[in-house]
């Protein structure tokens, strides 16, 4: 038995590939351990949408290539989206890796260990990435047992300017309502309580299969009348794709829960035609009204990109102003970096990189206010909660989730009193609210009768 040790990068998507990866080796008589120190073999899943993203996941690999010092037999094998993108160019400057893996390679990851030879290295990527999971393949969730993601595409066919993940994963890719069926079946056996949708765009689901009959609202209809599963969340939906029927779904159905993470960009017309989004503000501005119409305590995420090539002060003010009227719950803002690569990288009108600091930091002092006011509307109320565990702050705390929380990505409510376990979905009425997360105690049974 061989020991692995295994880090992965990235978003949620990436996740699912890594606990595809861990069940496989599994199976295969590998035994995962938690330090690198102890492994025979390491193993990098690794991120490469933004050049930050690269950045950390090259530190990380030269930090695996430090224990390789001491044992020339430790294998380090790094796969995902980084290799895809640079493969040979990975190869050629990481000599400390021995097996490069890209995004359809990865599921033969057992073959490439045993076929791997002392002192030789391996390269494999694919031209165009055409693998798509099926509930068929094993896998090993890694996040706790009352939570999972469900992948329900490959690919993507809105080719933004500024993105290079049409070209990383390749064309959408839908999975079957019957086999993602099948898979959450098995995760609700196993425990699950909550489980996340995730694709590079939810609405876009189906598009590929052309029946007229594949697609979001049909296949969460579809869960939830085949599982017991209590959450179902969305992320990553396209703005001008969120159709009504959906919004009527959610309002009808309580089990899927009152979320929604639609990356906006940015919302001035001028910016996001260059950066080939299918939308403007009038389409973001009626979005927003008919999501609170149908589902008004909707919490709503979005992405916003400051310094896009060509953005200027006024578009700004447009950005700010719309943040201003529509109060969203949760934003995530960065700032423009050019991917080689991208067709944005070729654009002029550069904004500087002190420009873009500034405007980075005046949405963020805006989202922090608007964060603030926001969450006052949780005090004294009582709000279900999906217990996580012992509070990573402290531990004289429990720390969970309302439905208006997304796992590892928004903040989290804080326990003060209570017996409760892991994975139960309790009562928990919110005593105090700041910028990110709620504070509350459990309501004992008796005093909900």
């Amino acid at each position: 038995m061989k020991n692995i040790h295994i880090v992965s990068l990235g978003c949620p998507k990436n996740l699912v590939d890594t606990e595809v990866m861990l069940a496989l080796l599994e199976n295969a008589g590998y035994q995962v351990v938690e330090e690198p120190e102890q492994a025979d073999i390491l193993l990098v899943n690794t991120c490469g949408f933004i050049q930050p993203a690269v950045e950390e996941a090259v530190d990380e690999i030269l930090r695996l290539a430090e224990y390789k010092q001491n044992n020339e037999e430790v294998v380090l094998v790094v796969t995902g989206c980084m290799v895809q993108r640079y493969g040979a160019q990975l190869a050629e400057e990481l000599p400390e890796v021995d097996i490069f893996l890209g995004v359809d390679e990865f599921p033969q990851i057992v073959n490439f260990l045993e076929n791997k030879r002392q002192g030789e290295s391996m390269l494999a990527v694919g031209d165009e990435s055409l693998y798509l999971m099926d509930a068929s393949v094993p896998r090993k969730i890694s996040t706790p047992f009352f939570r999972a993601y469900l992948k329900i595409t490959e690919g993507c066919d809105n080719h933004c300017t500024y993105c290079m993940i049409p070209s990383i994963r390749g064309r959408l890719r839908s999975r079957t309502i019957e086999d993602l069926t099948a898979e959450a079946q098995l995760l609700d056996s196993k425990g699950v309580k909550e489980l996340t949708l995730i694709a590079q765009d939810l609405t876009a689901y189906g598009d590929d299969l052309k029946d007229g009959e594949t697609n979001l609202v049909s296949l969460l209809q579809t869960l939830v009348n085949k599982t017991q599963i209590l959450w179902f969340r969305l992320l990553y939906l396209y703005p001008s794709s969120v159709d009504t029927s959906l919004l009527q779904l959610m309002a009808a159905q309580p089990r899927i829960v009152p979320y929604l993470d639609i990356p906006f960009q940015h919302v001035s017309d001028r910016v996001l035609k260059r950066m080939n989004r299918r939308y403007g503000l009038a389409t973001l501005d009626d979005l927003v009204s008919r999501i609170r119409s149908f589902v008004p305590e909707c919490a709503l995420r979005t992405t916003i990109m400051v310094g896009f090539p060509g953005e200027t002060e006024e578009d700004v003010d447009i950005l700010t102003q719309a943040l201003q009227k529509w109060q969203l719950d949760h934003v995530g803002v960065f700032q423009y970096q050019d991917e080689e690569g991208s067709i944005a990288a070729n654009f002029a009108d550069k904004v500087q990189e002190e420009e873009k600091a500034k405007r980075y930091a005046q949405v963020m002092s805006l989202q922090a206010t608007i964060n603030k006011e926001r969450q006052q509307r949780f005090v004294d109320k009582i709000e279900p909660v999906l217990i996580e565990g012992v509070s990573r702050e402290s531990d004289l705390l429990l720390e969970g989730r309302t439905r208006f929380q997304a796992p590892d990505i928004d903040g989290c409510v804080y326990i003060t009193s209570g017996q409760v376990n892991p994975g139960d979905i309790v009562p928990v009425r919110i005593s105090e609210a700041h910028i990110y997360d709620l504070v509350g105690e459990v309501v004992p049974v008796k005093s909900m009768e």
